[in-house]
Parts: structure tokens; sequence; C-alpha cells
């Protein structure tokens, strides 16, 4: 089974069993989460598209663990003026494996 949902702002296509990184979630570890926002679901039966979202299909998750990317390093530089400006962000993710679909 296959499908398009909407975690934290964006789309992701899950399959059941898969486990992904998404942003940062609300959520301890441990914890089910469950998401509504399906917006394509296909399995043995066909596939079926939501206008906008497909009603009664709910995907669950579970929270495995937190953990933070790798390090982007921002470099600002003006030539000829004497300017620079180095910055470095590591972005916060929340890993969950997909339980169910349906």
């Amino acid at each position: 089974m296959y499908a398009i949902v909407e975690i934290a702002g964006q789309q992701f296509p899950v399959e059941e069993g898969q486990e992904i990184n998404v942003h940062r979630l609300q959520a301890s570890e441990g914890d089910s989460l469950s998401f509504d926002q399906v917006f394509l679901v296909q399995n043995d039966a066909g596939t079926t598209i939501g206008k906008p979202t497909v009603d009664s299909v709910v995907v669950k998750a579970t929270v495995l663990e937190h953990l933070r990317g790798d390090k982007v390093i921002v470099f600002k530089k003006k030539r000829r003026k004497g300017y620079q400006k180095k910055n470095g962000h590591r972005q916060s993710f929340t890993k969950i494996r997909i339980d169910a679909i349906g």
C-alpha cells in the first residue's frame, strides 16, 4: 500500500514499514501519531485521489527518535566592501516509522 500524506507542512510518499525523517514534531519518543491529510492512496483495489484529501483514510506512525541533520554553511560576501558573514545551520528532525495506512 502506498500513500501521499502531509506531515508537518510537507508532502511525503510513504509505505507501511518505512522510516522517514520529517521536521521536528512536538511528540515524545515512542508516541503514536495519526495523519489525516492523505492526498492519494494506492492499493490492490486501485488508486484513489482526494479532492483535496481522501476521506476516512488515516496514516498511523510511531516516533522513533529526535535527531539533527548535517551542518549547512551559509556564507555571504560583498566584493570590495570588506563584508563577510559566515553562519551555520543544523535542521532538527524527527524520525518516524509508518505503521499502517488505512
